[in-house]
């Protein structure tokens, strides 16, 4: 596992480092719910995924716990976990890492650190969920052991975070 990855809670001050790493790095469908207007980083936009992240992990009373990814001390994507209402113990994770960091290690360390991040905050399952198309997400989740199953259109899949199991 490469040991410059590193996950910090989201915080204000983060939040900019974060836009940053996604205009620079990412396509705004990659890491936002769709904007109406022109493709790109628009101002608009930009200020979408501020209000975004300030209404899901930064808000009062926050959704889901958001972490900007960092490797080598540069926030390069966030990871998630937002707590599944239907299943009690249950995080459903999320992450994003940006196109010029991909195939180099840090999807890895990321799991394992949400993992463990999941474990503290006492969740006894992570699920993940993803397209069939994703074969980075795949190869992850194999190289844990864990297999994704067809979910509809997606694939889904939960890691057991309870002692002993894994």
């Amino acid at each position: 596992m490469r040991s410059d990855v590193t996950l910090h809670p989201l915080d204000r001050a983060l939040l900019a480092g974060l836009l940053l790493a996604a205009v620079e790095d990412a396509d705004p469908l990659e890491v936002m719910p769709p904007v109406e207007g022109p493709q790109g980083w628009t101002p608009e936009r930009r200020s979408a995924f501020l209000r975004f992240h300030e209404s899901r992990s930064l808000a009062a009373n926050p959704v889901e716990t958001t972490f900007a990814i960092a490797a080598a001390g540069r926030v390069v994507g966030a990871a998630r976990l937002c707590p599944v209402e239907t299943r009690a113990g249950t995080a459903e994770a999320g992450v994003w890492i940006g196109r010029s960091h991909r195939g180099a290690g840090v999807g890895g360390a990321v799991l394992e650190l949400l993992l463990d991040r999941a474990r503290a905050a006492g969740f006894t399952s992570v699920c993940v969920s993803t397209t069939p198309h994703n074969l980075a997400v795949r190869a992850l989740m194999a190289g844990i052991g864990v297999e994704l199953v067809r979910d509809g259109e997606g694939l889904t899949a939960c890691v057991d975070l309870r002692p002993g199991v894994r």
